[in-house]
């Protein structure tokens, strides 16, 4: 009579192919050597993957940006980190469930837009979203400058800018026209260069903090003002409205006080 083997292994491997319990064993094993192989793997590229997604990041944020006339140039002056932020206007802070990736998709809820009433509603927008995506360009902790979309109502329909403003969240330093429906040769002049040249330096508030932005009707007189386009008064009155909307406490006002305190 033969001796019974009481190693288990020696006796798994003794079971015919076709046994359903060696078969079930087996998968079994195959599975936990891959697991443990794939979640080893993850582990040792978790690294190489942050370090790839942050340069993917940078340079779709790049590409996005230089896109837009004029600001690639005045990036390259400031330098430092550029990063996207989603904005929760009503907090004046990042959001916290909303992405770049999901920011569409929030926007579609009519829940996260803010109906305005009529003495709130200057830049004749008669909604706001509650999300808004800006560029913040770092020079270590500090920010150093902020990239704002800002949108509103001209003479002949919506005007869209990209606003630049200097870390000290007062000053101007650049903006670019995206979009315009005004009347060429008058107000249409908003997407030439030259206008848009009057802008940097342009102080947006005063030391009350009082919003005091206005595209003049002439030559700019004050710090405030920029210079106004001969035949365009009602489109200057568009982008006056427009700026004194997005700068002041129902646009991006919460934000630029947290950065010039730098909380943000």
């Amino acid at each position: 009579m033969a001796e019974t083997d009481w190693n288990p292994w020696r006796r798994f491997l003794a079971l015919p192919n076709e046994s359903r319990t060696k078969t079930v064993i087996v998968a079994f094993l195959v599975s936990v050597v891959c697991a443990l192989l794939v979640s080893g793997a993850t582990v040792l590229l978790r690294p190489i993957q942050t370090a790839n997604r942050a340069a993917e990041e940078q340079a779709r944020i790049a590409d996005l940006v230089s896109s837009i006339p004029g600001m690639a140039a005045l990036l390259e002056q400031s330098g430092g980190t550029l990063s996207t932020v989603i904005i929760d206007l009503q907090r004046g802070r990042a959001a916290q469930d909303v992405t770049s990736g999901t920011l569409d998709t929030a926007l579609a809820d009519p829940a996260n837009w803010t109906a305005l009433d009529a003495e709130a509603d200057v830049a004749g927008l008669g909604q706001r979203p509650d999300y808004v995506q800006i560029f913040l360009l770092r020079d270590g902790e500090d920010v150093s400058l902020a990239l704002l979309p800002v949108t509103g109502q001209g003479y002949g329909g919506r005007i869209d800018a990209i606003l630049a403003l200097q870390g000290d969240m007062k000053t101007i330093a650049g903006i670019t026209i995206t979009g315009h429906s005004e009347t060429p040769g008058l107000g249409g002049r908003i997407e030439e260069r030259a206008w848009q040249a009057s802008f940097p330096g342009t102080e947006i508030r005063d030391d009350t903090g009082e919003v005091r932005f206005r595209v003049a009707r002439g030559r700019a007189t004050n710090a405030h003002e920029v210079d106004g386009i001969t035949g365009a008064t009602r489109t200057g009155n568009g982008v006056t409205r427009m700026m004194r909307f997005w700068l002041g406490p129902d646009g991006y006002g919460p934000l630029l006080d947290a950065i010039e305190r730098g909380e943000f």
